[in-house]
């Protein structure tokens, strides 16, 4: 049975912003792809503002590292989006029993 776009939501196998080679997050499973698609794009649209003022505060990187974190969240979220929405393969018996 296969679900409409609609009915699809996050795996939540997607980690990221590692500390000593372990994540520290990752994407929470079940949420509707489309609300975190949402989500992403507020993300990037918030890290655009911060790049840009990063351009121009040559002060201070905190904008900088705040484009950084924004935009790590928001590849996490569409990475995990695009696992789901990526069809896998079809496992044979063979495959299956090892």
């Amino acid at each position: 049975m296969s679900k409409t776009t609609a009915e699809l939501k996050t795996i939540g196998f997607t980690p990221l912003i590692y500390h000593s080679d372990q994540p520290l997050f990752h994407v929470s499973a079940g949420v509707p792809i489309v609300d975190a698609l949402t989500q992403a794009s507020d993300l990037l649209s918030l890290a655009k503002s911060f790049a840009e003022d990063a351009a121009y505060a040559k002060d201070t990187d905190r904008h900088a590292w705040a484009a950084h974190y924004l935009t790590a969240m928001s590849k996490a979220v569409i990475d995990d989006v695009v696992k789901v929405l990526t069809p896998r393969p079809v496992r044979t018996a063979t495959e299956s029993e090892e």
